[in-house]
């Protein structure tokens, strides 16, 4: 693990790496997502449903989905509207089911140790509401252990002010680089226990952005724990 604390992304820095990734450096939106959803899925050692929404963080939901069936660990995928999804979220949802697993558009939490919360992902910035709503107050009602992808869902990934409502997580899997809201306002008292998780973003597409990545930051590992103060 590198000694210097790793720099953070806004979400509109996000949007920009992940473009200078595919167009400067060769590395695909989809090859970004499938790395984010095997490292999401490996924390998730026990019977396990993936709750999704319609953007890209749903596509991570759903690429971790495939291989948490692969192990044998999946009970349910549940997805508040499949045909919104557009893109590599949509490739990664055609994969899931070409294996056979059933994305259903009712929640279903049931027979659940671990519910993986991929709903919204960065650039939130207003309260959730209709379907998305009820699934998140859903979730925080389960006695579910919760991992999020990047950050809870409903919490603002820049400045960390939890709109109501807001998924309340066990563990949080940043990835590529952490997030601001993470360790602002709200941020620490929903996030749980956060890990930063190597997805291959190249440290010459951050550093296009202005983040200096200590270049030893997954020489060790490929997941870092972070430790955020509350």
């Amino acid at each position: 693990m590198s000694s210097t604390a790793p720099p953070t992304l806004t979400s509109a820095e996000v949007k920009e790496v992940d473009a200078l990734a595919q167009e400067r450096f060769g590395i695909s939106v989809e090859w970004l997502m499938e790395a984010a959803g095997w490292q999401v899925a490996r924390f998730c050692g026990d019977p396990t449903t993936v709750v999704c929404g319609i953007g890209n963080n749903a596509g991570d939901g759903l690429a971790a989905a495939r291989h948490i069936h692969r192990w044998g660990r999946l009970v349910s995928v549940c997805c508040i509207d499949a045909q919104r999804l557009k893109g590599p979220a949509a490739r990664e949802l055609d994969a899931l089911r070409r294996v056979g697993v059933d994305v259903s558009t009712e929640l279903h939490l049931e027979h659940s140790a671990t519910i993986v919360d991929a709903i919204f992902g960065t650039g939130v910035s207003r309260a959730p509401d209709g379907r998305f709503a009820e699934w998140i107050d859903a979730i925080n009602a389960s006695r579910s252990r919760v991992v999020a992808v990047d950050v809870p869902s409903g919490l603002d990934s820049d400045t960390g002010v939890a709109y109501a409502p807001t998924v309340r997580a066990d563990l949080t899997v940043t990835l590529g680089l952490p997030k601001p809201g993470l360790a602002g306002a709200d941020g620490p008292r929903l996030c749980g226990d956060v890990w930063l998780a190597d997805i291959g973003v190249p440290f010459e597409a951050y550093a296009a952005v202005g983040a200096d990545v200590p270049p030893d930051l997954f020489s060790a590992a490929d997941r870092v724990h972070l430790v955020v103060a509350r």
